[in-house]
């Protein structure tokens, strides 16, 4: 798919990994919806980059929220060819903590933003989608999600967080085979360490820390390497179905 001239919606479009994806998209001719919590921030990356760009304050968890905002979408741009969902959270937490057994409210949360926030975009875009024109190739349309590597070796702490992004795995290919009868790709990013705003309260020895974890590069991953591998993704019609990790070869240890 030709990126020129597509519509985008991104979830977590305000900052890190989904705001490189915005600016990309937009760089490359593109019309983006920023589905955002943070809304100064949002309207702020809306503002810099002019018309081709709306912010639309949306909690991924709520459906009219959701659906508000991919109306909106539409009726602004005329369609939706691209869904990159990048909001997420990850509040660390042991399943036995020295405050007892883990807050069951606290794992939802992070269930229900990661993976039911995530599922909420894909299937209300995937409905503005199929009324596109398809493409020679039959396409209509590409969904890319975000997991991480700790879907595949999560920490200790990380119990909440790697079954959300487990989940997002999981669902990679029953969608994309399901999608397949409408021209609709479905892949997955599953990031390593990056330089993200979820970093930014570490101090410089623990990030040098982090460094040292990865075999090559030794640093942490940029937004734009990200936001470089969505761009290819939705330029490849034959990645379909598909986890990649985006990670330098790291493999988490334990703790």
């Amino acid at each position: 798919m030709d990126i020129n001239g597509c519509v985008a919606v991104v979830t977590g479009g305000a900052s890190g990994l989904g705001e490189a994806c915005v600016r990309n998209f937009a760089n490359h001719g593109a019309k983006v919806s920023i589905l955002d919590f943070a809304e100064d921030r949002g309207q702020k990356v809306a503002s810099e980059l002019g018309d081709a760009v709306i912010f639309c304050m949306a909690d991924v968890t709520d459906e009219g929220n959701v659906q508000a905002a991919i109306n909106k979408t539409v009726e602004t741009f005329g369609a939706i060819h691209m869904a990159v969902n990048c909001a997420g959270v990850g509040f660390p937490a042991k399943v036995l903590g020295k405050e007892g057994p883990l807050n069951m409210d606290q794992f939802n949360r992070v269930v229900q933003i990661n993976l039911m926030g995530t599922m909420n975009v894909i299937r209300l875009a995937a409905e503005k989608m199929v009324a596109n024109a398809p493409n020679e190739d039959g396409e209509k349309g590409v969904v890319i999600n975000t997991a991480s590597v700790a879907a595949f070796d999560g920490q200790v702490g990380q119990a909440a967080y790697s079954a959300s992004k487990a989940g997002v795995v999981g669902m990679t290919l029953p969608i994309a085979r399901e999608f397949a009868d409408y021209g609709i790709r479905v892949m997955t990013i599953a990031p390593g360490i990056f330089n993200t705003p979820m970093l930014n309260g570490l101090s410089d020895k623990v990030k040098e820390s982090l460094n040292k974890m990865i075999p090559f590069p030794k640093r942490l991953g940029e937004p734009h390497e990200f936001s470089g591998l969505v761009q290819h993704i939705i330029e490849n019609p034959m990645l379909n179905g598909e986890v990649i990790r985006l990670d330098g070869a790291v493999r988490m240890a334990a703790r």
